[in-house]
């Protein structure tokens, strides 16, 4: 798909070249990849026929473990903490994983709603650990073994955030191009003919679902890196919202759709919220809606090559 690649290469400049010209928007950059990377995560279970509402809590998670860990080591490098924010969704993803990819549809989505909701009252009540619905802070760590200030370490993190992103879109297509991948989607269209050809359908949606919940603990951190502080609100059901609103944005026919979805979505918030405070929701489910029309299968549909076009090409 060449339109895909010149979307990717275009994104990836766009977001290393604009802070130049606009300094301000680093951080709003860094969370819009984050949550492409989540999207991104949500994208596999879409193309299995699942959607899950609460996988923020994922999210919730990997921000949660780095600012424990954070806290209790201060000059802990920025990069494990990454690592620890992707492990910590991989160890959950097996766990929840094991029980709730055994159900479909509804059930599947409503299940991980209820666990994330199980987790933000949790955090909420636990004050004296988790600090309750203020949070926790934590310090600016060093990055790869330097201690930057504010500019410098957001500059950082911005290309190290899109150099994950450009790993994580890469891997993400080699395994949905995959015969593992190949099997996801099949769950999807026809899963008893899977199980016919002896393949776990069992098996097969439990590994995407840690595939997805490892990018939303990745997604996690980054929003506790940037922001130095993590609350409750990160797993809370309006973000699981968001992330899927994000995917069925930016489309899953491409990873790169998830990171366009996410770009409009933090676009439009940060300008509506500016210039229509208190709508800015209304206006994005406005976009949601005028895409639904324009754009059924979203962005990134927009981009697939037309059939008649390849024949004439060749």
């Amino acid at each position: 798909m060449a339109r895909a690649k010149i979307a990717v290469i275009a994104l990836a400049a766009l977001a290393l070249l604009l802070p130049i010209a606009m300094p301000w928007i680093k951080t709003p950059l860094i969370l819009g990849t984050a949550f492409g990377i989540a999207a991104l995560g949500i994208s596999i279970l879409i193309i299995s026929g699942q959607i899950s509402f609460g996988h923020a809590m994922f999210v919730c998670l990997g921000g949660y473990a780095v600012a424990f860990i954070a806290r209790k080591w201060v000059e802990i490098d920025s990069a494990v903490l990454l690592a620890i924010g992707a492990g910590t969704g991989t160890v959950f993803g097996i766990v929840v994983g094991s029980f709730v990819v055994r159900y479909r549809a509804i059930f599947f989505g409503m299940l991980n709603l209820a666990l994330s909701m199980v987790l933000f009252a949790a955090l909420g009540k636990f004050f004296n650990v988790t600090g309750g619905t203020d949070g926790l802070r934590l310090e600016r760590s060093p990055f790869f073994g330097m201690q930057l200030g504010r500019d410098a370490f957001e500059s950082l993190l911005l290309v190290v955030v899109v150099v994950l992103a450009l790993l994580a879109g890469w891997a993400v297509q080699r395994y949905l191009r995959s015969v593992a991948g190949q099997a996801l989607a099949a769950i999807k269209t026809n899963e008893t003919r899977l199980e016919y050809v002896g393949i776990s359908a069992y098996q097969t949606l439990w590994i995407g679902y840690i595939i997805s919940s490892t990018l939303c603990g990745l997604s996690g951190a980054i929003f506790a890196i940037a922001q130095g502080l993590v609350t409750p609100d990160m797993g809370y059901w309006v973000r699981s919202g968001e992330i899927v609103f994000v995917a069925i944005l930016g489309g899953v026919g491409h990873p790169v759709g998830a990171f366009i979805g996410a770009g409009i979505f933090e676009f439009v918030k940060l300008f509506a919220a500016a210039y229509l405070t208190g709508a800015w929701q209304m206006m994005l489910g406005f976009v949601l809606i005028g895409m639904v029309f324009l754009a059924p299968r979203g962005i990134s549909a927009m981009l697939e090559e037309k059939p008649h076009a390849r024949q004439e090409d060749a």
